[in-house]
């Protein structure tokens, strides 16, 4: 298990008040139809931050696939993306101990208090890094968000682990540092 995620499994009693295993019986009560309907529930009716509530909801899945699993599924036939994931995981846990990866069936959501970048296999040749940045003008690399909508403000396509550069790592800084 992804040693952020076990982390926040860890803080998840002092944090929400209850337990994952507390969290995952008051779910089987309810019968959400879609995932966001359940995150809905714990952050309105139980004041769950948006994190905890996606990662609750997550890992409360019946037949849940570990994070490692979720990621594997994610690269599998993409293999040669592999190590652009593994190196934006890299620059951003240089940031702080407080940032939290959660890998879901087709993405990874990077979170400081709220998700600040998203990463996505979006093709066999390429990762999509959905970013959140407040006022920052777009250009020819640093494109709008694209198909993640208002997940993200804007989008970086990655075919390289060469293009993890300088410019690159400061965006993810900018998103993380506004992500308080």
């Amino acid at each position: 298990m992804d040693k952020a995620l076990q982390t926040m499994i860890n803080n998840m009693l002092e944090k929400t008040g209850k337990s994952l295993e507390e969290w995952k019986k008051l779910l089987k009560t309810k019968a959400f139809e879609k995932h966001g309907q359940a995150v809905k529930f714990l952050k309105e009716e139980h004041g769950v931050t948006h994190g905890f509530a996606n990662t609750i909801v997550s890992l409360s899945k019946e037949n849940n696939d570990s994070s490692d699993d979720l990621v594997a599924n994610q690269y599998q036939g993409k293999e040669s993306l592999k190590s652009i994931y593994d190196q934006l995981l890299s620059v951003v846990r240089s940031f702080g101990n407080d940032v939290t990866i959660t890998p879901k069936k087709t993405s990874v959501s990077i979170i400081r208090k709220r998700q600040f970048a998203l990463i996505k296999p979006a093709t066999k040749t390429r990762i999509d890094l959905g970013l959140k940045l407040k006022d920052k003008p777009i250009t020819d690399r640093l494109g709008n968000s694209g198909p993640f909508g208002t997940m993200c403000t804007h989008r970086v396509q990655l075919t390289s682990k060469n293009e993890i550069d300088q410019e690159l790592t400061s965006w993810l800084k900018e998103a993380y540092e506004q992500s308080v």
